[in-house]
Order: structure tokens, then sequence, then C-alpha cells
């Protein structure tokens, strides 16, 4: 089923191959282009992305570690339902980690680092929020601290789990952005670019337990938009 993402052929390198095969699947899944029960067919899927059966079978293995296709014996690869309800699970369980990784990460990350990632922060709020470099603005914002705090918290194990989830956590914030654009509605943007300097400003403070809680309340906040996106 071919998709708005679909490049024709993915020249790159293998695992940025992988990892575009995994994106556009999940914007397939939750954009409802995949439906739940639908069989994905290893060769079919090749033809598409114009590739090997390797990497396709690599990026189901992958769609399969984090819940979202079922590989079952002689039936192959099947979408599962993503419901709301999981939707609220995975971000709890992201709030923990990702909880953890911004306390330990307070006086690991360069002052300099930060105060340049809260400079790009104001200057996004300080933009009217609207159309789509906008949203480029903000979605490479978001994920450049995300990264940045897992980077730095010291945990190779937990910097590895966290970026095993990102590609759903980043799969969900870019149907929700995409349902906002589409109504004209900006307001969660805005909303998360102030969720995000308080983050980067506890972090400059070296206050590890109000960066913690800061994350935790960007989290839970976004839920809500996440999960209505989904139901769509």
């Amino acid at each position: 089923m071919p998709s708005s993402r679909d490049n024709g052929s993915l020249h790159c390198h293998h695992g940025l191959r992988r990892q575009a095969i995994v994106q556009s699947l999940l914007a397939d899944v939750f954009q409802g282009r995949l439906r739940a029960g639908e069989h994905l067919v290893t060769r079919e899927l090749a033809g598409r992305f114009g590739v090997s059966d390797t990497p396709i079978r690599e990026a189901l293995i992958t769609l399969s570690g984090v819940g979202i296709i079922d590989l079952l014996p002689n039936r192959g690869a099947v979408v599962r339902r993503v419901t709301p309800r999981e939707v609220r699970e995975v971000c709890q369980v992201r709030r923990v980690l990702e909880g953890e990784a911004t306390r330990s990460a307070c006086g690991r990350i360069a002052l300099e680092v930060l105060h340049s990632l809260a400079a790009d922060l104001k200057r996004l709020m300080s933009a009217a929020p609207s159309g789509a470099r906008y949203i480029a603005e903000a979605r490479a914002l978001d994920s450049r601290l995300h990264d940045l705090i897992a980077e730095s918290c010291g945990n190779v194990f937990l910097a590895k789990e966290l970026g095993r989830l990102k590609i759903l956590f980043r799969a969900f914030r870019d149907v929700a952005w995409a349902r906002d654009e589409s109504r004209n509605d900006f307001h969660r943007l805005a909303e998360e670019a102030r969720e995000h300097l308080a983050i980067v400003e506890a972090l400059i403070l070296g206050e590890p337990r109000a960066a913690s809680r800061a994350m935790a309340r960007h989290i839970r906040s976004g839920v809500k938009y996440w999960a209505r996106a989904l139901k769509d």
C-alpha cells in the first residue's frame, strides 16, 4: 500500500534504510493506511521500497519488538490494533524511563549546549505558530532535546531502551502534529515548546529533581493529544 512517505528506492546506509522503512510503516498504521489484521508480505514491501528482503525482515522485527505487529508462525506479519489505552501505557513507561534519564543527565550536559537549546526554544516560542516550517523546527527541537538527554544519562542500557522506544514516541508525535496542522491548531506545539524550555532551564540550574518533574509533566500533558489523534 503506497504512502506519502515513500521515496521510491531507498538509497542509503543499511541502518538508515531500515529506519526509514520502520518510520514509513508506522505512519501507515497510525494514519489508517494499514489496518489492524492486515498482513504485511515481505516480497511486496521489498518491491514497494525498492530494497532486498533483508531490511524488510529487520524492519518487521523492529515493529514486532515495539508491539505494532505480530509475527505469527505460518502467517507472517500481521498489523495489531493500537488503542488509546496502549498509547497511555507506553507513555507511562516513557515517563518513568525518561524521568530517570533526565535526572541522571543533570550536570552531565555542557552549559553552552543547554543555553543554545534554550535560545532556540525561545525563538520558536516568539514565532507565529503556524505552517509546515514551524512544525519542522518544533520537531527538530523536540528530537534534539530528548536525544541529548538519552545520550547524556550515563546509563547505556537506559539510553538503548529509550532509543528502541523513541520510534513509537515520534510516530505518535507526528500523527498528533499532522492532525493539528490539518486543523490549523498549533496550541499543542506552542505548549510543548514551553514544557521543553522548563526542562532545559532546570538542567541549566543543575536541579535534577526539578528537571525530572518537568519531564514528567511534559509527557503527561502530551498523552491526551496522542491518544486523541489515534482515535480520529
